[in-house]
């Protein structure tokens, strides 16, 4: 069956609708973009913008067929994480 959107521009989300589509508040959302653990997103002038294919990548990552199946990714809590931080990587904590 042809794709019916076939030859037509990717459909571009902004925050809001981006975090509905999802399923997320638009501050989680945010707060993935700070920490570098969310979908890619796009800067068009001031605004950021999400593909829904991007999106819809994002979210395949977790997807998963029973509580034991490891997957094939991981999609990340919107915190941030040592492994993703290369400002805070080897750095001591100071006490």
């Amino acid at each position: 069956m042809p794709d019916p959107l076939a030859g037509l521009p990717p459909r571009y989300l902004r925050t809001p609708e981006a975090a509905r589509f999802l399923g997320l508040s638009g501050r989680t959302l945010e707060k993935h973009r700070t920490y570098g653990t969310g979908p890619t997103y796009r800067k068009i002038g001031g605004r950021v913008v999400y593909a829904v294919t991007d999106l819809q990548v994002w979210a395949d990552q977790g997807a998963k067929s029973s509580t034991s199946d490891p997957g094939v990714g991981e999609v990340r809590p919107a915190k941030r994480h040592a492994a993703l931080s290369p400002a805070y990587a080897g750095h001591a904590l100071r006490r």
